[in-house]
């Protein structure tokens, strides 16, 4: 099925030089954007890291304790290797939100200026 309308004229943009890279590398505003990012996401992931060495470890070294048998057949391990996956899924949910909340409107901004939008 072919239609009669023009392709979508492709948008261009001006490429900036390296200079120009530095420069914005160099500035407050980037170097605000680079710093609340690492804020968040450097100690989300160590959290993360430390929480799932210690399900590691307690798997390993504390046998008895992970094979507690919470309700049934459930035990504190299943909980736990649950509770692994549920902690992924907030933690790339929170991400996403506050990314798109506090990281995208500030990196848009700058590629816009770099770009000659602004």
């Amino acid at each position: 099925m072919s239609t009669d309308a023009p392709p979508p004229a492709k948008e261009t943009h001006k490429l900036p030089t390296t200079e120009e890279f530095t420069e914005v590398q160099e500035s407050a505003e980037f170097g605000e954007l680079r710093r609340s990012y690492r804020s968040f996401a450097f100690p989300l992931t160590v959290g993360f890291i430390a929480w799932y060495l210690l399900y590691v470890l307690l798997s390993n070294y504390a046998g008895d304790f992970m094979g507690t048998k919470v309700v049934g057949n459930i035990n504190v391990a299943l909980i736990m290797g649950l509770a692994q996956f549920l902690t992924t899924f907030l933690i790339a949910w929170w991400y996403a939100r506050t990314a798109a909340a506090r990281f995208d409107p500030k990196a848009e901004a700058i590629k816009s200026r770099m770009e000659g939008g602004a």
